[in-house]
């Protein structure tokens, strides 16, 4: 940490993620001088489901800002010298229904949510799937924001009809922080279906054909690096910054991230490694038809838009297996201090690339692009007396690389160029092993960001962008520094490619059986219905979805 100088202007960039929120405060040649983070978990009260309420991002967002300030403060910093704050936040699926007087009705359905599959039906049967690609740029699956709207629509009515708008998670947040309310042009494009993304305006067509009334989308739409408002006094004094400061827009946590890392032109690209798994990339045009999913970018909004396909589970592909299966390996970290993951790793590195004849589709919760499938499920393939933990565990690095390669494959039919080389950003950066997996499943060389942090880094240049205390010729050049971190080895690549085409054959093959098992499973589940009689209860008749 450099001294904080007051004669230097500083921003805050926050991102509220899926499990944390984190704050940075950064000067403008984008040195990172403090941080801050608050954690936090998805409710998920039935499978499929996931679901947080709002209050929750707020309160992490004030605390986070809150330490930030004190903390520079006791460095000598005064709240004059931060000039700018803005906030990007995970992708908020069906967004926060809010009352007239803005003020929450139910948890926001997130992006994990994949309770929506009857909608999707609904939609693919009643709605011209042709008309809502050409608009939309964006296809139909409970992935999307609008079916995940549906659903409250169809099972929540009781809310639905008090909902005024339907707003996404930094939307929400900069109208608690300023009364101000807009809505991001990047997290208005992905939530499908409603938005016009070659008009860049909400779909008046589109709405009235999934019958969500115009009147619930926010009317003012804004670029991420737009002002939505200022701090008024109360908000100000609370977080510990002068009343006025001003407040960009933000955007789509995956999108920001991206932008952090460099990719500002056509054919940049970079995959995001969290909890998830998000591949993305900059094009002019648009293309439902690749499976992919597309917004504008939170840079050079009128034109430029972000095409991203992911994972629903990747990084929660390796915490899955880390709880479930590794408690050995987590009592000898207990016992020395050395990450369990450190120690999986050197484990898995004397396994063979392609884990000695076994693969794993790593459907964990459904998968997103390029399948779109809710029914798909995760499975190991070709496990026999031979193969260790430490097989398995490789076979899940692979398999989310794997799944990375499905995306990228996909999303290149539709790219005017990809540049020859891929950025990883995220937790799963830290794998050097992982890092060299995935260079030579995409034959690509690797390169990850030097300091470590994405989505906030990306909202604090938003910030200073959007204040002026930089000008585009320095969001160009970027805040980050590039390391290069594997290349591909010749012989894993051509393996790999041998693999790779397994890989795709096993969902084609495996996608009724998978679908049998799940309805298979939630009619087992499913209790007998209770014979009513004339002596129930009323409240025993209440509808429970």
């Amino acid at each position: 940490m450099k001294t904080l100088s007051p004669d230097s202007h500083y921003v805050i960039g926050v991102d509220i993620g899926t499990q944390s929120t984190k704050a940075l405060l950064v000067d403008t040649q984008g040195q990172i001088h403090l941080q801050a983070t608050r954690s936090y978990r998805v409710d998920t009260p039935k499978p499929l489901w996931a679901e947080q309420w709002p209050e929750v991002w707020l309160s992490a967002v004030r605390e986070c800002i809150q330490t930030l300030t004190a903390e520079a403060k006791a460095l000598g910093l005064e709240a004059s010298a931060i000039k700018a704050l803005c906030i990007s936040s995970l992708y908020g699926g069906s967004g926060i229904p809010v009352d007239a007087d803005m003020q929450p009705l139910h948890p926001c359905l997130i992006w994990m949510d994949r309770r929506a599959t009857a909608e999707v039906e609904w939609v693919r049967e009643q709605v011209d799937l042709r008309q809502l690609e050409d608009i939309t740029g964006n296809g139909v699956d409970s992935y999307y924001g609008y079916t995940k709207m549906l659903w409250l629509k169809n099972h929540r009515p009781e809310i639905w009809a008090k909902t005024r708008y339907l707003l996404p998670p930094n939307s929400y947040i900069a109208w608690c922080l300023t009364g101000e309310l807009a809505v991001d042009h990047s997290s208005a494009g992905n939530i499908g279906g409603v938005y016009d993304i070659r008009q860049r305006q909400w779909s008046t067509t589109m709405l009235k054909a999934l019958g969500i009334p115009a009147e619930m989308m926010p009317p003012r739409l804004v670029d991420s690096a737009d002002v939505v408002g200022t701090l008024a006094e109360p908000e100000a004094q609370q977080l510990g910054l002068m009343a006025g400061t001003p407040l960009m827009a933000g955007g789509v946590d995956a999108a920001v991230a991206t932008f952090a890392a460099g990719v500002v032109c056509s054919g940049d690209h970079v995959a995001m490694l969290g909890t998830s798994m998000c591949w993305g990339y900059i094009n002019r045009e648009v293309d439902a038809r690749h499976g992919l999913i597309a917004m504008p970018h939170v840079y050079n909004a009128s034109q430029d838009n972000y095409i991203f396909g992911g994972a629903l589970t990747a990084g929660a592909a390796v915490t899955w297996f880390r709880d479930r299966f590794c408690q050995e390996e987590a009592a000898e970290a207990e016992r020395t201090g050395i990450d369990v993951h450190v120690l999986l790793e050197r484990q898995a590195r004397n396994v063979p690339v392609g884990s000695d004849g076994l693969l794993f589709l790593p459907y964990l919760m459904g998968e997103r692009s390029p399948i779109w499938d809710p029914y798909a499920s995760a499975c190991f393939v070709g496990i026999g007396l031979g193969h260790s933990r430490a097989h398995l565990y490789r076979a899940v690095l692979e398999g989310v690389a794997f799944a990375l390669n499905h995306n990228m494959q996909a999303g290149a039919r539709g790219a005017a160029e990809l540049n020859p080389r891929l950025i990883v950003v995220g937790g799963a950066s830290h794998s050097d092993l992982w890092m060299q997996i995935i260079a030579d499943i995409t034959g690509l060389p690797v390169y990850t960001i030097e300091e470590e942090v994405e989505a906030p880094l990306g909202a604090a240049l938003l910030a200073a962008l959007g204040a002026g205390l930089v000008n585009d010729q320095q969001v160009e050049r970027g805040w980050v520094h590039l390391r290069q971190r594997a290349l591909p080895d010749a012989a894993a690549v051509q393996h790999y490619q041998q693999l790779f085409s397994l890989y795709c054959q096993l969902y084609p093959n495996l996608r009724q059986v998978m679908k049998g098992l799940k309805q298979l499973a939630n009619e087992i589940s499913t209790p007998p219905a209770v014979v009513k009689t004339a002596a129930a209860h009323p409240a025993e008749e209440a509808h429970h979805d």
